[in-house]
């Protein structure tokens, strides 16, 4: 939407010559219709984050209805979902950078809102393993998309802040979804405290799911009335030439990345080389989820993991060839190398303590369902929304003192969150949890912001939908998929060994905590180089053919 971009004072200044940008933008100030785009996009991540977290809460009465373990829960929280998100989050994410990004947002919400709500049909694990798969196809339609659109609403001076005004959806949602969850379980409960006596014999988390699934295919109609802007836009670029056809980006995405179909796309433009490394690859997956279920058990999480990795393996084969320029400006980019698996650390604390800390507080500290639901979901969205927004505020801030700001956000991270967790998972009195909690939840949400910003100042607009998708991978692979589901996998294997639940619980989630040293070190490691990196960013796409 080319008149957005001329409300507001405009700033005339050029770029500077060697690549950055000086301290007056050449883009124009955000319009109205930009503000209001954030907010709806926030909302659909509200809706994103509801339809994901609610199965915290309802943790425990899924395992008593069902019959299931903590690695069992682990996995449908975490692998189950993830797998799919990720994989499906790459074409995706290709998918907008040449379509029209509203439309691609609006179609997956309704289709995970839907998914969420036949959640409440599953009858066993396997099909709410199914449904959980589904959603997260859905889900993984609206992040690289949506942080595209904010790239082109917002100037850089504002991303980190737009970005994590956006990324705040996560903790309301998170909060939400607790909240909402606990009562609709308890209220069923008290209105059907015989299951068999409830309209359709439905379980109190039977209808919890239904309750915050049908509302968002609401709001996919409403997100399909966005205004679309220009690419390039927020930085004042030239919108791009003439791109391929949206279907064929898709299906070559597709062909690229779920199996067996990589290895037809291989051999059509890679070669015989391509497909004896792919092959190697797939060998070398299975081989270590064999390896990976003897040593630990729960095959089906080692098979469903190794397939993802396979799978991204092969679509980044399949990128080297078809975009030498996207896939040389991220994998060549000795920052973006060192601080994606260190942010990925933070995601696997965030997304292991979003989970467990309801089981944990209903096991530990004998709290009721309504009760966790409520304080810890006011928790999440309050504590979540100001450490989100607060670490990007401030990460925009530190910027215009150090190029290092972005690496101080995932320092910071880890000394707010690692010493409250600590607390949290130690103390045995329910008002001091309570407040470490909120300080643990406002550190460890507050990483995303200077994360995502990080990634879009190093590489140019049309690659940002596509180093978005990757860092979603990523957060996923290492948070999503091995955060909830290894504190469950420890916490099953200690009850098992005749270790109290709560008190396996605790022991796996002071482990999750040592992660963050993983973080450290890679923050130490992208520190060198973060200032030159960025700095070249312009004349390293030149070099590589980019008309920027």
């Amino acid at each position: 939407m080319a008149h957005d971009h001329h409300h507001g004072g405009s700033e005339q200044t050029a770029p500077a010559t060697d690549g950055t940008f000086g301290t007056g933008l050449p883009v124009t100030a955000p319009s109205a219709h930009a503000w209001y785009a954030l907010g709806m996009l926030t909302v659909v991540y509200v809706f994103n984050f509801v339809d994901r977290q609610i199965l915290s809460i309802l943790n425990e009465d899924i395992k008593a209805d069902l019959g299931l373990t903590d690695a069992h829960m682990g996995f449908l929280f975490g692998t189950a979902f993830a797998v799919c998100y990720a994989i499906f989050g790459i074409p995706l994410g290709r998918l907008a950078d040449v379509w029209v990004r509203k439309r691609i947002i609006a179609l997956g919400i309704a289709f995970w809102s839907l998914m969420t709500a036949l959640s409440g049909t599953a009858r066993g694990f396997g099909s709410l393993a199914a449904y959980r798969t589904c959603v997260g196809v859905g889900e993984a339609s609206s992040g690289p998309a949506a942080i595209s659109l904010l790239g082109d609403y917002f100037p850089p001076r504002l991303r980190a802040t737009a970005i994590a005004v956006y990324s705040s959806g996560v903790y309301l949602g998170m909060g939400l979804g607790m909240l909402l969850g606990g009562h609709v379980v308890a209220r069923w409960k008290a209105a059907y405290p015989v299951a068999a006596a409830a309209p359709f014999e439905l379980a109190g988390w039977q209808v919890a799911f239904f309750a915050v699934g049908l509302p968002g295919i609401l709001c996919a109609w409403w997100v399909a009335r966005l205004t679309e802007p220009q690419r390039g836009a927020g930085e004042g670029l030239p919108p791009p030439g003439a791109t391929r056809a949206p279907l064929a980006v898709l299906g070559a995405e597709l062909a690229a990345v779920v199996p067996p179909l990589t290895l037809l796309s291989l051999v059509r433009g890679g070669g015989r080389q391509a497909l004896f490394a792919n092959l190697a690859l797939a060998t070398v997956c299975a081989l270590a989820a064999w390896l990976l279920a003897r040593a630990f058990g729960s095959p089906e999480q080692w098979i469903a993991l190794s397939l993802g990795l396979y799978a991204f393996g092969s679509w980044l084969q399949g990128l080297r060839r078809r975009d030498p320029a996207t896939f040389a400006m991220i994998f060549g980019c000795r920052t973006m190398m060192c601080a994606m698996p260190g942010f990925a650390c933070c995601a696997f604390v965030t997304y292991a303590g979003g989970y467990w800390t309801a089981p944990y507080f209903l096991r530990v500290h004998g709290v009721d369902t309504a009760t966790a639901g409520t304080v810890l979901g006011l928790t999440a969205m309050v504590a979540g929304w100001l450490g989100v927004t607060l670490g990007g505020v401030a990460s925009d801030w530190m910027k215009r003192h150090t190029p290092r700001a972005r690496i101080h956000g995932g320092l910071i991270t880890v000394l707010l969150a690692a010493p409250a967790g600590l607390v949290l998972f130690t103390t045995n009195s329910l008002p001091v949890a309570y407040v470490a909690n909120f300080f643990f939840v406002l550190g460890s949400a507050s990483w995303i912001g200077p994360a995502v910003a990080l990634y879009n100042e190093l590489v140019v607009p049309r690659m940002r939908a596509t180093v978005s998708a990757i860092y979603i991978l990523m957060g996923t692979f290492i948070g999503l998929a091995l955060g909830p589901f290894g504190v469950g996998r420890i916490s099953t294997t200690l009850t098992a060994q005749g270790m109290a639940p709560g008190e396996a619980l605790r022991i796996g989630l002071l482990c999750a905590l040592g992660v963050y040293a993983v973080t450290v070190s890679c923050m130490l490691l992208a520190w060198p180089s973060v200032a030159r990196d960025e700095a070249s960013r312009l004349a390293r796409a030149r070099a590589l053919g980019e008309a920027v």
